[in-house]
């Protein structure tokens, strides 16, 4: 973070999963101190298991969270986001930034709902945030300045890896990399099963399912070479990983992985109208 940005105070309303997730992060990396951190849930007696958890101070009112809060990260379900927004619409200032990591929700939206000419920055992460290994996408809203959107991302590049996008990829991004671990899971287990079919024990055929899933990954991140160019390398003239991958082609994986990415992110655009 810039020195502007450092030791901000936050306001974290829905501590659920991804918001525990994020604080426990934010906490550790030293971006943040538990003095300084407020969190909101719904019921009291998950208010006081979870500031127990974290150190923090955990309520049920957002509109005594987010009063003096530099950041205000609105981590509830889409579908709640517009009552939330209205409850604390006049409780925001322009001066405060108010991040939402609700899906298919759109800066638009939240503007409208609020007073004031607040910043809105919309965040995108995914769940391996949970292991810093995450993937967030981010856009600005009408309001937000350049220095606010470097705010929102020194946040979540401690979780993971960041990029900035036009608002108009965000369902794009939704159906690949938020729905995206999800497919892969799916891949693993399946490579692991077929590891068990050929002999190898559950465990030894997860280890090498998931490393070697991993570690392909790696390579690609790490070299920036096209992924067609590195499968050609694994792949030996009339050797074993040519008949895979013929196996593969034949069972429609790959045209199978893009129609998934496509239906999840038609699927997000269509939670956006109906929200």
């Amino acid at each position: 973070m810039t020195e502007k940005s450092a030791k901000k105070t936050i306001a974290v309303l829905g501590t659920g999963k991804l918001g525990s997730i994020l604080v426990q992060a934010w906490l550790k990396a030293g971006l943040l101190d538990a003095a300084s951190t407020h969190a909101t849930v719904r019921h009291a007696e998950r208010a006081q298991a979870i500031g127990e958890k974290l150190h923090i101070t955990v309520g049920t009112n957002n509109v005594a969270a987010v009063q003096g809060a530099d950041i205000v990260l609105l981590c509830v379900k889409p579908q709640v986001v517009k009552d939330v927004v209205e409850e604390i619409r006049h409780h925001l200032t322009p001066q405060q930034i108010l991040v939402s990591v609700a899906a298919s929700v759109s800066t638009a939206e939240i503007e409208a709902g609020l007073a004031g000419e607040v910043p809105v920055v919309r965040a995108m992460p995914n769940t391996p945030c949970s292991q810093g290994a995450g993937m967030t996408a981010l856009c600005a809203g009408k309001f937000a300045t350049l220095e606010d959107v470097a705010i929102a991302r020194a946040l979540f590049d401690v979780v993971g890896r960041t990029v900035v996008v036009d608002e108009k990829h965000m369902d794009a991004i939704t159906g690949l990399s938020a729905s995206g671990p999800a497919y892969i899971y799916i891949i693993l287990e399946s490579l692991a099963e077929a590891g068990v079919k050929v002999g190898l024990p559950r465990d030894i055929a997860t280890l090498l399912a998931a490393q070697t899933t991993y570690g392909a990954a790696k390579v690609v991140l790490e070299t920036g070479d096209h992924p067609a160019l590195l499968k050609d390398a694994v792949t030996t003239p009339a050797g074993c990983t040519i008949d895979g991958i013929m196996e593969l082609e034949e069972g429609k994986l790959r045209v199978t992985l893009i129609k998934a990415v496509v239906k999840a992110a038609q699927r997000a655009k269509e939670l956006a109208h109906n929200s």
